[in-house]
């Protein structure tokens, strides 16, 4: 999680915290499958810069919930097959959730939904949505490497965060938490 460093506005972070139960209900696919090595991979988006929030950054297939969703992984099935053309009847099944986790500049409250197919499954990104789809070993994402750390400025905040490095790309924010939380379960 994003830490405000010392001399920025932590008061105000506080102060613009919404209500409980404001946020928006979504959920994310972290989908597992095995690569022609036996290795583990899980999917990953680039999304396309639109000028919104997270245009342009690395998160899993997902998005906000629909009322006739019902549960969230209904909505991360039916957004994945929408982002990135995923068939979930191709040896698809959903193993369990990660914690929901409440992203701040988009007001979401986000449910990682696991899922694991039994091969590599076939992609087709949306263009208007999708730069590109990343598949990363697990193993990156294990406890053990160092989390690579920056400093830099946002909107005017200094922040600190941790993230990963995956193609050349930066992997940080509510994506690099549940990559990380994924990690410590699977190493468990």
């Amino acid at each position: 999680m994003p830490v405000v460093l010392e001399g920025g506005p932590a008061r105000a972070i506080r102060r613009t915290l919404p209500p409980a139960g404001s946020a928006r209900d979504a959920a994310v696919l972290v989908l597992l499958y095995p690569d022609a090595d036996g290795d583990a991979r899980v999917v990953l988006i680039e999304r396309t810069d639109r000028g919104g929030h997270h245009s342009g950054e690395i998160s899993f297939p997902g998005g906000k919930a629909e009322p006739a969703d019902g549960n969230p992984a209904t909505t991360a099935l039916r957004e994945a097959a929408e982002e990135i053309g995923l068939d979930p009847l191709d040896g698809v099944s959903v193993a369990g959730q990660l914690d929901t986790i409440w992203i701040p500049v988009s007001d979401f409250r986000v449910t990682p939904v696991v899922a694991m197919a039994t091969h590599r499954p076939r992609f087709t990104p949306q263009p208007s949505e999708v730069a590109q789809i990343l598949e990363p070993r697990v193993a990156v994402f294990l406890p053990g490497p160092d989390l690579e750390v920056v400093e830099r400025t946002i909107d005017g905040w200094p922040l600190r965060y941790g993230h990963y490095q995956v193609d050349g790309l930066s992997v940080w924010g509510a994506t690099a938490r549940i990559l990380s939380q994924l990690g410590a379960v699977l190493a468990t």
